[in-house]
């Protein structure tokens, strides 16, 4: 079964506004089913469904604040390739 490893990641100071911006841009991709990211070295194109799990953590320490939102889910085809039929037999 092939695997795909594209991967995207993008790292940047913004403010309040624009991040707001983005989180709607990924709300609204949630609700269509598609997810876009692209920057000037790369893009990639998700298709989340069915159930996503979600890890949200926030911490404060020494005057440092940091929010992370984690999504996770498995592609419905490799989900329904993953998925074999079990036999038991039994030998007497």
């Amino acid at each position: 079964m092939p695997h795909d490893n594209d991967t995207f990641r993008h790292e940047s100071l913004q403010d309040r506004k624009t991040i707001r911006q983005l989180l709607e841009s990924i709300t609204d991709g949630l609700e269509k089913g598609t997810l876009n990211f692209s920057d000037g070295s790369g893009e990639i194109q998700m298709q989340p469904e069915g159930l996503l799990h979600l890890k949200l953590s926030a911490a404060k320490e020494e005057g440092r604040n940091r929010l992370s939102i984690r999504m996770t889910w498995h592609d419905q085809t490799d989900a329904k390739q993953d998925k074999k039929s079990l036999k038991v037999n039994t030998s007497k």
